[in-house]
This record gives structure tokens, sequence and C-alpha cells, in this order.
């Protein structure tokens, strides 16, 4: 209860708190950060090959910014008061373009929306046809070579840049777009209490195919149990879901 009430005195100074951390897993991040960063630098010097050939395949049939530099959502440990706590912040992230240059947000907030009160009829009209795949597939801001880029998860590989910065992490919920956030429910909040990863447990068990409320669950079950080693795991299914392509648009 002290702590329930301490943590409330805190956010009235703070809204961004999200809540508590647990101090006992200190090592667990510490671990976690220096292996982040090794991997994440050791990947972009080894990538560097196919990234260039990316971004010519991106700038031939598009020319204009390789990059799509989005501002997004995540977490981060915050040290207050001989506490640790969660606080909710906004970072640039980036990806490969896949898109028209200037493309409009709002079939996706439109999407977005309608995924998040699991509004079939509202999904299936802006993907002008039924579908049980919880992304918006038909999309008429995508390049050519985007849709490739994103079925095998090429366009997120710049995010290794944002793991060397801290803002993210290899493994963890996905980082999702402010607009995204503002129409959570409360309980959907709990997503965010980790570092948002390029991978995480509901990329390797339901992508794409669930529909929202149990991503959240999903990415709350990371929340609960992560560790070294559910890290690794999850890591290491990640290849095998990546080149299946199974649920990837």
């Amino acid at each position: 209860m002290q702590n329930e009430v301490f943590q409330d005195s805190v956010r009235k100074h703070d809204p961004n708190i999200l809540c508590l951390a647990a101090k006992e897993r200190s090592g667990y991040y510490i671990v976690k950060r220096i292996f982040d960063f090794s991997i994440a630098l050791v990947l972009l010097v080894l990538l560097s090959p196919l990234m260039m050939l990316v971004a010519i395949l991106i700038f031939v049939y598009s020319p204009g910014p390789i990059f799509f530099i989005q501002e997004r959502v995540g977490a981060k440990r915050e040290f207050k008061n001989k506490e640790v706590y969660w606080k909710k912040v906004v970072f640039r992230c980036v990806k490969f373009r896949t898109m028209k240059l200037n493309a409009d947000s709002s079939i996706h907030q439109a999407y977005f929306k309608a995924l998040i009160e699991n509004d079939e009829n509202q999904m299936a009209a802006l993907q002008s046809q039924p579908t049980q795949v919880r992304k918006l597939v038909q999309d008429p801001r995508i390049i050519r070579p985007g849709f490739l880029l994103r079925k095998l998860s090429l366009d997120e590989l710049p995010q290794f840049w944002n793991v060397l910065l801290g803002d993210m992490s290899l493994v963890g919920p996905r980082p999702a777009i402010p607009y995204e956030v503002e129409m959570y429910k409360p309980w959907h909040l709990r997503r965010l209490e980790a570092q948002p990863g390029i991978t995480g447990l509901q990329q390797v068990t339901a992508r794409s195919t669930a529909d929202f409320d149990e991503q959240v669950k999903l990415d709350i079950e990371y929340v609960e149990k992560q560790s070294f080693l559910f890290d690794l795991m999850i890591i290491l299914k990640t290849p095998l879901v990546v080149f299946s392509t199974k649920g990837a648009y």
C-alpha cells in the first residue's frame, strides 16, 4: 500500500511514470543492455552490404529519402527517490522507407481504431475485402519493393541503430505510434512496462493473426516473464518465423 501511495504521488509530478520496476531484475537489465549493444553493433556491420542493396532498391523505385523516421512510444527505467520506475518516452524510430513520399497516415489511424475495437466490418471495408489478418495489408501507400521488404522484415534492419542508442532492445513489445497509445484502454498500457524491441513474444507467437487484445496479452506475458533465457528463446525463434513469412505482410 505504501508503494502504491508513493507511486501515485510520483505520477502526479510526472504523468509519464507508468509503474514501479522490479529491483530484483536490475542485473538482468544490465546484462540485457550489454548483449543488445554488442549484437546490434555486430549485425549492423555484417548486414551493411544487404542494407546498401535495400537502400539502392528503394531509391530506384521511389527517389527520395531512404529512411523513414517516425516518433514512437517506448519506456525507460528511471531512478527517482531511491525507487526505479518505468517511464513512458517518445523516441525517433528508424526504418527503411516502404511507402510513397508524404504518405497520409489517416487510413492507418482508421484501421488501428477498428482493430482496437475489434470492428471486423470496418477492418474489412478498409482492406477492401474480409480477412483474418490483423494488419492493414491492402495499403495503397506502399511502394512496390515495400511489400517484399515488409514480408521479410528487412525494413526493420535500421532499428539496430535504435538498439545501439538505447531506445530499443532486441526483444520487447513493438514500439507503438503515439496516436495508437492515445486509443489504448487503461490495461493496454501495461505493454509499455518494458523497453520496446525489434522482435518479441507476440511476433514469434501470433504474427498479424491475433486480435489486438490477444497481442497485448502476449506483450504483458513477456513483461511478467522476461529473463535473459526467455529473450534468447525468442531471438532463436525469430529467424524461423521471418523466413517462413507466415503472417507477414
